[in-house]
């Protein structure tokens, strides 16, 4: 049974995905047509200012019930396979740059400089990021710990006190390396768009919206075919 937290965020969430699909309309007609450099960084900042409401909404949520996001009820099985620490990992975009610069997208020395340099320092944040879950995941399974799971058996009093002083504290620690990552993420796409040129900008902001919507697809027809099977 959903909680109050999921069933706002899950709101949100749908109405945000349909409102992104609805920016990638704009950035596909864009990419197709002649606009000006105004128009294009006007387009842009649609997109970034669509992102950074996400997270807005996410770490409001977060602040209620972070648990809730490790566990997304607003996503499909598919899209949470794909995520990093309740989110899509920053690594992953520079991924899809070199897969546009395969393709279509012509960058001078310079560019190819400045996002090798801006993956590195990513990289390094994600190490960073992944090696505080890993003292964190020890932590959990610390003696004290399973102390307090056996105190759960003899619930009463002072123990109940404690365990849930315990479990705020595990919460804390998880809502504080959720939103180091979306820092990361954060800060990783406003790398990426600060290097690109407005018209390069629409490209990749188009890819990424694109995988982002079609994933929900995929992610929606196969959960779809799946219960209607009976799995």
């Amino acid at each position: 049974m959903r909680n109050r937290v999921e069933e706002k965020f899950l709101e949100f969430y749908e109405n945000w995905v349909i409102q992104l699909e609805q920016y990638l309309h704009q950035l596909l007609i864009a990419h197709n047509t002649t606009m000006s450099e105004i128009e294009l960084r006007a387009l842009i900042s649609k997109l970034t200012t669509h992102h950074k409401a996400y997270y807005t909404a996410k770490w409001a949520a977060i602040g209620e019930d972070v648990l809730a996001f490790f566990g997304p009820v607003w996503l499909t099985p598919l899209e949470k396979a794909c995520f990093w620490l309740t989110g899509w990992k920053p690594s992953t975009v520079f991924r899809m740059v070199d897969r546009l610069r395969k393709s279509r997208l012509v960058l001078v020395e310079a560019q190819v400089r400045k996002l090798e340099e801006l993956r590195a320092k990513t990289k390094f944040e994600e190490q960073k990021i992944e090696r505080e879950v890993e003292r964190y995941q020890v932590a959990m399974g610390d003696r004290k710990m399973v102390e307090l799971a056996r105190l759960g058996c003899h619930v009463g009093g002072e123990s109940v006190v404690v365990i849930e002083a315990a479990v705020k504290g595990l919460a804390t620690g998880l809502e504080k390396m959720v939103k180091a990552a979306d820092c990361v993420r954060l800060k990783t796409l406003k790398g990426i768009l600060d290097i690109l040129a407005p018209p390069q900008c629409v490209e990749f902001l188009a890819a990424a919206a694109a995988f982002q919507v079609q994933l929900r697809r995929w992610g929606n027809q196969r959960h779809n075919v799946t219960h209607s099977y009976g799995y």
